[in-house]
């Protein structure tokens, strides 16, 4: 079986209502980051599979959404304040960013 891989999928929804459920829907198949950025886990499938679902609740011609393969041993770092209190760790979170 083949490994995970992780895509982070951004977007840009000048609607509310449709920034809603782009935003409920990516929820489903991601991670949040931050409110419209996500990371999706998963095979290169999931991610297709997702952008699909995504692609019929958005307008192209007003919205804007943008998926980037992150590399399997590229540099993972946070700059700022955390998202967490140290000590804390949400095990929701995906592994490859726990």
């Amino acid at each position: 079986m083949a490994a995970d891989l992780a895509f982070v999928i951004g977007y840009d929804i000048s609607d509310p209502r449709r920034l809603l459920r782009v935003h409920r829907e990516m929820c489903r198949h991601a991670t949040p980051l931050e409110y419209s950025i996500f990371l999706l886990v998963g095979s290169a499938t999931a991610k297709d599979r997702c952008l699909q679902e995504i692609d019929a609740l958005i307008k192209p011609q007003e919205d804007d959404v943008r998926c980037y393969a992150l590399p399997a041993r590229g540099f993972q770092g946070r700059i700022g304040r955390a998202s967490l209190p140290a000590g804390i760790v949400w095990t929701g979170l995906p592994a490859a960013i726990a």
